[in-house]
């Protein structure tokens, strides 16, 4: 356990490492002098709170948020109230996180910090109605010049609200004081927008980017959300984004319109707008880099060339940060495809020499292949990733991955399936390529073929738990030869004892035999060691079978926490017709 310095604990670590930080900006940790003698933080007191870390931290944490919070009352102590709240929260009980923050706000009601937990809470609980007051004084006590930054951070604070519309509502409700403000409007529209977007409402998210933009024509915020809405079918959104580039924009948003321009297929309007971005802006990389891929298309190699160059240069005297790195790969590929086209094989080798590994160059060319296979190019797609040099047989199997996860991603299962099995029989020994081949058998409905490819797998490597676990959990899925599903689990946890996921399964089977208790128990368990959306969906489940809906609802909550488009926890709710 973490020692607790006896100086008014205002040194207890107090990250809250459940929460997303408020409004775009880490909570302050409160940093309280050294309180007087007279404090009350006396020997008793001090007992009291290693007390409640102790409990928070074993079986009784309920008992141990309740000692904290006692005593932050005692001593009217900010980062004691703020420590109760973590300890909730890190006991995975809103609820309880909930009252505490509640209790440091009415103790300071101008902390907007406290008041911060209370509105994020409330909205990780989906009681968006609740969260209006909070917003309001959040709003209240935002300084003039920081108001208009957190009115524009709103819409990502309430991005895991299930219902979009009511959210929406509310934030708008609230920001009508704000909307006609000079200092406040534009922001103010472009979160409305953004919020109305979300909810599914374009039309409206379109009018809230032109009235934020007819406040204030050189405001950001309605031009990057008129960019989010540009649509051959809206043609306004486009036209409110060329009205901002007429004043002096970032570069930044000029560069998304260029982007936005490429994936529309407009090549000739994306060169004149990244020819401006350089002409104004030379020191901005990733435009050379993208007009030099697009000159390449065009066969302009000497201009091509010459941007690819500069991009070079420019963040070679940079910093190396992971993004530069993976343009410095596509911009060494853009060259390697100039050289070979001027028939200069040996300078096309020594570029593609210069990428530092494969996986740098697989995700630049993954990329335009992904963007490819969304305009409805997929065989295009493929053919770019077949194009990919190999160099070695590690680069020659990351090819195939590549391949086999762009026709996954696009439900392409069967040529998916055919590819994986031309690699096999290339490699008869790549045990986990034909692991893939029967999750895509599973995917297709093709059980027998699944189970074929799992016991072959089981053959060749008997100690590849993944195989026994998927094999076991697909019996168990469609409730058939249960008592061999347990088998086939309990040899998976074998070989890996305590997995969570091993677990969930074996806990899966015991619920489609009726064992409930012991469902429950595992789950538990699992869910305690890996808090997970999957294992969440089957948690609630066993808990709704056994009639404690309430607990079952506060399980998925959570679990749409973690991931809200988790398949497994959405087909869970959709099938037993509930709302989390």
């Amino acid at each position: 356990m973490k020692r607790i310095p006896p100086s008014a604990l205002g040194a207890i670590a107090l990250s809250c490492a459940l929460l997303t930080p408020a409004f775009g900006q880490p909570v302050p940790v409160p940093a309280p002098p050294a309180p007087p003698a007279d404090s009350g933080l006396n020997a008793p007191l001090f007992y009291q709170l290693l007390l409640g870390e102790l409990n928070a931290r074993g079986d009784e944490p309920a008992t141990g948020v309740a000692l904290l919070l006692d005593a932050a009352r005692k001593t009217n102590n900010p980062a004691i109230y703020q420590r109760a709240v973590e300890l909730a929260l890190q006991s995975r009980n809103g609820e309880s996180g909930l009252q505490a923050a509640r209790a440091w706000k009415q103790a300071f009601p101008q902390s907007r910090d406290a008041n911060r937990l209370v509105l994020q809470i409330l909205v990780a609980l989906n009681r968006i109605p609740e969260s209006a007051e909070p917003l309001k004084t959040e709003l209240a006590l935002a300084g003039a010049g920081d108001r208009a930054a957190v009115i524009a951070s709103l819409p990502r604070n309430y991005a895991r609200a299930t219902d979009k519309k009511q959210a929406a509502a509310v934030v708008e409700q609230v920001l009508a004081p704000y909307l006609n403000d000079a200092n406040t409007g534009a922001s103010a529209w472009s979160t409305v927008g953004r919020m109305r977007l979300a909810a599914g409402n374009t039309a409206g998210a379109l009018d809230a980017a032109r009235r934020g933009h007819a406040l204030n024509p050189r405001a950001e915020g309605p031009a990057l959300l008129a960019l989010e809405l540009m649509d051959p079918k809206q043609p306004e959104a486009e036209a409110l984004v060329r009205k901002y580039l007429e004043g002096q924009p970032l570069p930044e948003i000029r560069m998304g319109y260029a982007r936005a321009l490429l994936d529309a297929q407009r090549s000739a309007e994306t060169l004149a707008q990244l020819q401006i971005i350089t002409r104004e802006k030379p020191d901005f990389p990733e435009a050379w880099l993208v007009q030099g891929s697009l000159l390449v298309q065009d066969n302009q190699l000497p201009a091509a060339e010459a941007a690819l160059q500069k991009y070079l240069e420019l963040v070679q005297a940079a910093p190396r940060a992971e993004e530069r790195s993976r343009g410095m790969a596509q911009a060494f590929l853009s060259l390697s495809q100039i050289a070979e086209r001027r028939r200069d094989f040996v300078q096309a080798n020594a570029w593609l020499d210069r990428i530092e590994n494969s996986q740098d160059l697989l995700q630049a060319q993954n990329r335009r292949a992904s963007i490819l296979a969304r305009q409805g190019k997929l065989e295009e797609a493929r053919q770019l990733l077949r194009a990919l040099p190999e160099r070695n047989p590690a680069d020659a199997r990351m090819k195939v991955m590549a391949e086999v996860q762009l026709l996954r991603d696009n439900k392409q299962y069967q040529p998916a399936y055919d590819l994986l099995a031309q690699a096999i029989a290339k490699d008869p020994a790549d045990t986990d390529l034909l692991y893939d081949q029967a999750m895509l058998a599973e995917k297709m409905g093709r059980f027998d073929d699944m189970e074929k490819l799992l016991r072959q797998l089981i053959a060749k490597k008997p100690d590849y738990h993944h195989a026994y676990n998927a094999l076991g959990f697909s019996l168990a899925e469609r409730n058939v030869r249960l008592p061999e599903a347990r088998q086939l689990i309990q040899k998976a946890l074998e070989f890996a004892p305590g997995d969570p996921f091993i677990s969930d399964s074996l806990a899966w089977v015991e619920f489609r035999m009726g064992n409930n208790a012991e469902a429950l128990r595992i789950l538990q368990a699992a869910y305690k060691d890996r808090p997970d959306p999957e294992i969440a969906a089957h948690l609630g489940e066993v808990l709704w079978t056994l009639g404690q809906r309430e607990k079952a609802q506060a399980i998925w909550r959570e679990g749409m926490m973690l991931n809200a488009e988790n398949e497994t926890l959405l087909e869970t709710l959709k099938r037993l017709k509930v709302q989390p």
